[in-house]
């Protein structure tokens, strides 16, 4: 049976410190909180006595946690100049075990495909292996899973690889956070990605979202949860196949995103793409349209998320709890 909670990103716009972001949690009928990172206030002030403190509130109130911070690109993505993420991702797996949690999740940026000037992405992957192939025993050591988000980085075609280049096993050290909505934007359909990755995912960003056409292309949104176009109940019914727990953390924001894939030059950025998985698209983009049509769907400005963070967050754990009871 799975658990439901929230990721904190959606609660930002609050400032909510980590204690503040696991009571609006309870308060609001979730199972859980994933720490997908910290704002630059709220991390200079954690320390050891404050981990234990999150610990002890979660286990008081039997609600799970998953903790964050994590990255997997060995490069700044505004300068390009490379870092060292070793020590970097331990102090995040340090802060994990003391939280008791096993998961870390990790995102580097995003958005590379979408500029000209950035480094190549078979580069970055190259990069990466190595980069990640040097944590392996630091990982296992902390007994913690970098959990990598699908996120505007990398497809689930690119990650297996990367995967496989480690040498990396389903449930030892490498994983996936399966980020529902960000599949659409890396073009790929929801269910077929999930498939692909099955084995993998240790976390989720559960996200509904829609997939308009326009004139670049496609433009892919955020949406309230059993608005969009997200197959969930065939999602759901992979992750159950899982022989393991599986936590469903509600990741919810404003804002859209322009996917020129009429392009040429960006079209070649993805060339796991077939035929098969964009005509699965254009039938999501057909059933946003329709969505759109009738009034039941719209794009939320990214400006306007702080004003309904939580009437939508709490409305979407509402909705999902409900829908998998009934279920």
């Amino acid at each position: 049976m799975f658990k439901v909670g929230i990721d904190n990103y959606g609660l930002f716009p609050l400032g909510l410190d980590p204690m503040e972001t696991m009571q609006w949690a309870l308060d609001h009928g979730a199972e859980g909180v994933a720490f997908s990172g910290l704002g630059e206030l709220q991390r200079g002030k954690l320390d050891c006595y404050h981990l234990l403190q999150i610990k002890d509130f979660a286990g008081e109130n039997n609600m799970y946690l998953e903790w964050g911070g994590g990255q997997h690109i060995p490069r700044d993505l505004t300068t390009w100049e490379k870092k060292d993420l070793f020590n970097h991702n331990r102090t995040v797996a340090k802060e994990a075990a003391k939280l008791g949690t096993h998961i870390i999740r990790s995102c580097s940026g995003g958005l590379m495909r979408w500029n000209p000037t950035s480094l190549p992405t078979q580069q970055l992957l190259e990069e990466m292996v190595v980069t990640l192939s040097a944590q392996k025993q630091m990982l296992m050591d902390h007994n913690v899973i970098l959990a990598i988000e699908t996120h505007f980085e990398f497809t689930t075609f690119e990650l297996l690889r990367v995967f496989e280049a480690c040498g990396a096993k389903p449930g030892e050290w490498l994983g996936i956070c399966l980020d529902t909505m960000n599949l659409l934007t890396m073009l790929e359909d929801p269910v077929m990605a999930t498939k692909r990755v099955l084995p993998w995912v240790v976390s989720t960003h559960i996200k509904d979202g829609g997939l308009q056409v326009a004139g670049c292309g496609f433009n892919s949104f955020t949406a309230p949860f059993g608005e969009g176009i997200i197959d969930f109940d065939s999602i759901f019914t992979l992750l159950s196949s899982l022989n393991y727990p599986l936590n469903l953390n509600i990741e919810d924001h404003g804002g859209d995103f322009d996917i020129p894939v009429y392009n040429p030059e960006f079209r070649k950025e993805l060339p796991d793409l077939t035929d098969e998985e964009m005509q699965k698209l254009i039938v999501l983009s057909q059933k946003t349209k329709q969505k759109m049509d009738a009034g039941t769907l719209a794009i939320l400005d990214r400006k306007d998320w702080a004003g309904v963070c939580e009437q939508r967050l709490a409305g979407d754990i509402y909705f999902l709890k409900n829908k998998i009871l009934h279920n």
